[in-house]
């Protein structure tokens, strides 16, 4: 594995991940904003978060919700100016925390002057910048393209939506018959690489702790098992541990084994793909549902083979959501949300709190897309803080919100849910404090699943950490059942649910219980 130094405070880092034009509008124009966030740190302080990801806030056309940058030095106007971002990072800091930006390497806009310049059909600077075929007739194979938008002959591959154009960052093997599919080692290739760092440079010189990198995994195209992609990052982490040893890089990959060997610190695992994620809560009947129909065992078989794989080093990110799935609260109810958090903040990795998801927000169903929203449009509604105009989270008139807001008269808010004890805002807070008091379940304290048997319940786990050893048992659904356990129990450090007995080393767990114990 690569011997990548990880930061200190990652060790114990729960991230809060804030989609900035959604969570707080401090100047009346129905869009979040950098001061608006500035404004609800102390929020996030006390929640217990101690890091935030921010999604993208640079200079964008908002095809795809800023996905599609079309200046990487400049953030977006209608969040605030260069200064203000610099600012947010300093009121960050001020409060022990840190922030990551989303970092968007594989594509850009078809509006960056980049993209422009290399539409044209005579040589120069960035002919070579983006992956262009020779021929207007050939396209990428097993790639989207654009064609026919300029004088330059060649279609240009895509990485997701038709105007992401896919920046060049080489060909593990080029075919040699088709010239346009550059080395990883072209001129191009590595000009592309150099402008990356030169992006890391520049932002992190102004402040922020590091990236959680979008797409991390496919930036180098027909590229067999990720090889030549790791060795590119590897690349990237030799130039990070040179200027910016302290810079923090989660990637957005699926595959730690490739991602961490490659430099990264942490690697989300992805609702799409094979890791089964989407069993625990979105899809039919989700383990953490209180009909008690799921099933844990498949995704718990995929994580230990990825946890082996990254070295059993804890560096496996589970988010509760984010702007690209369902909400939470979709699928699962207030019972089954806080068992959901019991596994959430009790696993190895850094944790990641969708904004909302500690309220419970609901997903608002038949919005018309947003900004390359679509389906996930729902998810990414304005955040509700409390009882005043819309949710008190912009002056602005209710139609000229940048997403209609969930509208019905019992929407969970900050306010109602912060001074209720039994609520799902306190019991994360409460969860959280946990975490923190007992490294045991912090990043990297070390995982055995004792129980995770195909269609049953309950889900028992042993992580440890020096002398400490804390017994996790979750039952979200809605009957008693019980498992065999090795381990005598001493101390609960915390439950949600009560009700628990133990009998000659056989465990009765009560429904709907989550629940942390020494052994």
């Amino acid at each position: 594995m690569s011997k990548t130094n990880q930061p200190a405070w990652l060790d114990n880092a729960v991230f809060y991940e804030i989609y900035p034009q959604s969570f707080c509008d401090s100047n009346g124009d129905g869009i979040g904003d950098f001061n608006g966030i500035i404004g609800k740190l102390d929020y996030i302080k006390e929640l217990g978060c101690n890091a935030i990801w921010m999604n993208p806030c640079f200079e964008s056309p908002f095809g795809d919700a800023g996905y599609d940058v079309s200046d990487y030095y400049q953030a977006a106007p209608r969040y605030g100016t260069n200064e203000d971002l610099k600012r947010l990072f300093r009121e960050v800091h001020k409060r022990g925390m840190h922030i990551l930006l989303d970092l968007v390497p594989g594509h850009t806009s078809v509006e960056h002057k980049w993209f422009r310049e290399s539409m044209k059909a005579e040589k120069n600077e960035f002919t070579d910048r983006y992956v262009w075929t020779d021929s207007i007739w050939e396209s990428p194979e097993g790639m989207g393209c654009i064609r026919g938008i300029s004088d330059r002959d060649g279609s240009c591959a895509v990485n997701f939506f038709s105007h992401q154009p896919a920046l060049n960052y080489g060909f593990y093997k080029p075919d040699p018959d088709k010239k346009w599919q550059q080395p990883m080692d072209s001129d191009g290739a590595q000009a592309t690489l150099g402008e990356l760092k030169n992006i890391m440079r520049f932002w992190l010189g102004m402040g922020c702790d590091g990236f959680r990198v979008d797409m991390a995994g496919s930036l180098v195209k027909h590229d067999e098992d990720g090889k030549g992609t790791i060795k590119l990052w590897q690349n990237v982490r030799e130039f990070l541990d040179n200027e910016f040893p302290e810079a923090a890089m989660v990637s957005e990959w699926g595959e730690p084994d490739k991602s961490l060997l490659g430099g990264f610190h942490m690697d989300f695992l992805l609702h799409f793909g094979p890791s089964h994620y989407n069993d625990l809560f979105r899809c039919d009947e989700p383990f953490f549902s209180k009909r008690g129909n799921g099933d844990v065992s498949e995704f718990v078989k995929k994580y230990i083979e990825n946890y082996e794989k990254s070295d059993k080093k804890g560096l496996i990110c589970i988010p509760s959501g984010n702007h690209d799935m369902d909400r939470l609260a979709r699928g699962c109810y207030e019972n089954d949300l806080k068992t959901a958090f019991a596994f959430l903040l009790s696993m190895p990795g850094a944790p990641f709190i969708y904004y909302g998801d500690e309220i419970g927000m609901r997903y608002v169903e038949n919005l018309a897309s947003v900004e390359g929203g679509y389906g996930r449009t729902g998810s990414r509604s304005p955040m509700q803080w409390d009882n005043s105009t819309n949710a008190g989270f912009s002056s602005a008139p209710s139609d000229k919100l940048y997403i209609k807001q969930d509208d019905r008269p019992d929407r969970p808010t900050v306010k109602s849910q912060s001074s209720d004890e039994n609520s799902l805002y306190s019991e994360i807070k409460r969860l959280i404090a946990v975490r923190q008091s007992h490294p045991a379940l912090q990043s990297r304290g070390e995982i055995k699943f004792l129980y995770a048997e195909k269609n049953t319940y309950p889900l028992a786990y042993l992580r440890s950490a020096e002398n400490e050893r804390i017994l996790v048992i979750i039952n979200p659904s809605d009957r008693a059942t019980s498992f065999d356990c090795e381990y005598s129990l001493k101390e609960k450090i915390y439950s949600v649910g009560s009700g628990l007995s133990v009998d000659n080393g056989k465990i009765t767990v009560p429904p709907c219980f989550a629940g942390y114990f020494e052994v």
